[in-house]
């Protein structure tokens, strides 16, 4: 039976910081940015936007038609959750007027869990054929001021259908997964941005695509060779070349350099406008993919390498459809990026130390976000999401 992604879709914010205007605040080179780790623009948060209202504006592409009446289960992966206890999800089913009888489960484990979310949703669907699964995956990408992790924030949510016969990707049953206890990056309950430890985190990113692949060839047939393009996981542009020069070398790959950079770099486009956005960035880079690469994709077999920080990787694969063209929203998402409002470096450091109520007063939250949900007030330590 084919199963995978019949329908893509993501969000970010209507503001962002030019990583030149940061350079020139710290007074150092652009190109550090730029070239360096492969970033241009980072998207900031407004106030009243949270891991929620970007996961609803993503996802509601995708309702179109009355397409939610057959949704049986939502997936919301992310590591920016605003509840110890209750779903994220649970509101964005709400958001969404998804039916009563759709199950709602929020899945964690850094960076990984939407490829978690994917996996899972492809069984049940397998288990069901008629049935459709909502897979969103959400963040806001936070670090210290004036720390090295500082241009890698960003934030974003991307959407997908999870169904049989998929009108976009059919993913493969076949995985190669890794799993190691590790500290290369964490956020403590009692901390709003997260730990890194950066130079070790880039050396477990590659052993685990090591291990990853590894055991994905134990378990396909598929080869190096049979791959025509890469998505990576994407803290940064940068890491995802690294990723792929470092598979090359370990398959005795005799392209060169030019020619693999071919295999990623249309996958890398809207990550370099969004910024970091931890389990949404390597479907984001799929979305990329599909609608910026000038080459017909139909037949081709694309290579997944899912990271999750901790450490979980995964390696799986899947094969672009006949007419997968037909079903992507290329044109909005061009508008959503072009859209944006750049800030100025105080605008930026305003919208960073914005206020985080946390002592259970009322708190009404300014309407500043253009997109269709908003975060209107927190009170009694509750948050109260509208429909614009």
């Amino acid at each position: 039976m084919s199963v995978g992604i019949d329908e893509i879709s993501f969000y970010t914010s209507n503001y962002y910081l030019d990583l030149r205007t940061l350079a020139e605040a710290q007074q150092t080179d652009p190109d550090k940015y730029y070239v360096g780790i492969g970033q241009e623009k980072m998207g900031m948060a407004a106030p009243d936007e949270d891991v929620v209202t970007m996961a609803a504006n993503a996802a509601m592409p995708l309702l179109a038609d009355g397409a939610g009446e057959d949704i049986t289960t939502l997936l919301f992966a992310t590591e920016t959750g605003i509840d110890q206890s209750k779903a994220a999800g649970v509101y964005v089913h709400r958001l969404l007027g998804l039916p009563s009888n759709c199950r709602v489960v929020e899945l964690k484990q850094a960076c990984y869990s939407a490829t978690a979310a994917v996996q899972m949703a492809c069984a049940l669907v397998a288990r069901r054929p008629g049935s459709k699964v909502l897979v969103v995956a959400s963040d806001v990408a936070r670090y210290d001021l004036n720390t090295p992790g500082e241009a890698t924030q960003g934030c974003g949510a991307v959407a997908m259908m999870i169904s049989a016969d998929p009108r976009l990707v059919e993913i493969d049953p076949e995985v190669g997964s890794y799993t190691e206890d590790v500290m290369d990056f964490w956020r403590p309950n009692y901390r709003a941005t997260a730990l890194v430890d950066g130079k070790f985190s880039t050396k477990i990113y590659l052993k685990s695509l090591k291990k990853a692949w590894e055991n994905f060839r134990s378990a396909s047939s598929l080869m190096f060779s049979d791959f025509g393009h890469f998505c990576y996981h994407l803290p940064f542009g940068r890491m995802a070349q690294k990723a792929h020069q470092h598979l090359a070398r370990l398959n005795k790959c005799e392209l060169n350099s030019e020619q693999l950079e071919g295999q990623i770099q249309d996958t890398l486009l809207y990550n370099r406008a969004i910024g970091n956005s931890y389990t949404a960035s390597m479907y984001i880079g799929l979305a990329s993919l599909l609608e910026n690469c000038q080459q017909n994709l139909a037949g081709q077999r694309i290579g997944f390498f899912s990271y999750g920080s901790g450490c979980v990787a995964e390696f799986f694969s899947g094969r672009v459809m006949e007419g997968y063209e037909r079903g992507l929203h290329r044109e909005q998402h061009r508008q959503l990026l072009e859209a944006r409002q750049e800030l100025s470096y105080e605008e930026y450091l305003q919208l960073y130390r914005y206020p985080d109520p946390r002592d259970g007063e009322h708190h009404d939250i300014p309407s500043i976000t253009t997109g269709r949900f908003r975060l209107a007030a927190i009170s009694h330590h509750k948050r109260e999401y509208v429909v614009c």
